[in-house]
């Protein structure tokens, strides 16, 4: 078996020439010079200094090992310089992320990321928090953005992320209709949310609860993009987080419930593990926690335009047109 020892005693006995120099060069006696190089030569069988020479120079076979055990003690020293600087990684970065966050900043974020580490691969999965989770502590995904709350606090760290207010829309064919009746919003039309896997869903069947609707019928979709469509093309009332679809509310493909009580917001976190590289896990945090900020911001911004003015559904018992009484939910 190779030592690094005797590699380096070796090397450096090559290019000085000389047991006595390496010896200094390697903060030894020169007695140890001379036995490492001799364990090294017994390891390989033969060979591998003129000792008689002046300075000391390698057989053939020396010179020819000579080759390899400088680029082994190069790639040594290489691979020591990852731990130089603590928050610097080269490897492929292993994301997992929800759908909802792919959706909006995800690129922003990675954009970004990458040129902060501009050696970075990312292999990216989009699912469900629980799955996502779960697949972390498998150690099969290195940093999550997705829900918290699904592994033990002593095994992850996490960083909060700006969270998403949610809002319930419908197609233009059937705002007129949820404004002429008052209780129409949740008796005449299903529901639209993600899957029963996601806290959406939970949270969903949490507040119609709360607010009175028992048994309610909801259908449950894996994708957020298909959520909305569903929503346009008339088939329920889709509960979507607000920023995602503020292109859709905007040109009027949506229309937005002034709901008698608002629903929670999606809160989101970035997880790693704790036994990860932990001061780069945090800088990629910091680094989604700015996206995931500016996002909001802009998507605030976006909603004081007059053109959402248009786009409210408030229920009332006298039949109206879809009239805009802008309202927070």
């Amino acid at each position: 078996m190779l030592d690094f020892k005797e590699l380096d005693a070796f090397v450096w006995a090559v290019k000085l020439g000389s047991f006595r120099k390496a010896a200094v060069r390697l903060h030894i006696t020169q007695p140890s010079v001379s036995e490492r190089i001799s364990r090294l030569e017994s390891t390989v069988g033969v060979l591998l200094l003129e000792r008689s020479a002046r300075p000391v120079q390698p057989t053939m076979r020396g010179r020819e090992f000579f080759l390899h055990a400088e680029r082994i003690l190069h790639q040594r020293d290489e691979a020591l310089k990852l731990f130089d600087s603590a928050e610097t990684f080269s490897a492929p970065l292993r994301l997992g992320t929800i759908e909802t966050i792919a959706h909006s900043w995800f690129p922003a974020f990675i954009q970004q990321l990458t040129e902060r580490f501009p050696e970075l691969i990312i292999e990216l999965t989009v699912d469900y928090s629980p799955a996502l989770n779960d697949r972390l502590m498998r150690n099969e995904i290195d940093i999550l953005l997705a829900m918290n709350g699904y592994l033990a606090p002593e095994q992850i760290e996490c960083e909060t992320l700006s969270p998403y207010e949610m809002g319930m829309f419908v197609s233009p064919r059937h705002a007129a209709l949820l404004s002429e009746h008052p209780n129409a919003w949740c008796q005449s039309l299903p529901f639209i949310s993600f899957g029963r896997q996601a806290r959406p869903y939970e949270e969903l069947v949490r507040y119609l609860s709360d607010v009175g609707v028992q048994q309610p019928r909801i259908h449950s979709v894996s994708t957020l993009m298909t959520i909305a469509r569903m929503t346009m093309e008339g088939l329920g009332i889709g509960a979507l987080p607000v920023a995602t679809v503020l292109d859709e509310w905007r040109r009027g493909d949506l229309y937005r419930l002034a709901l008698p009580v608002p629903l929670p917001p999606m809160n989101y976190d970035v997880i790693w593990r704790s036994a990860n590289h932990p001061r780069f896990c945090r800088s990629v945090g910091r680094i989604a926690q700015e996206c995931a900020a500016n996002y909001a911001r802009e998507r605030c911004a976006d909603m004081a335009n007059t053109c959402f003015t248009g786009r409210w559904v408030r229920p009332s018992a006298t039949p109206t047109t879809p009239e805009a009484t802008p309202r927070s939910t």
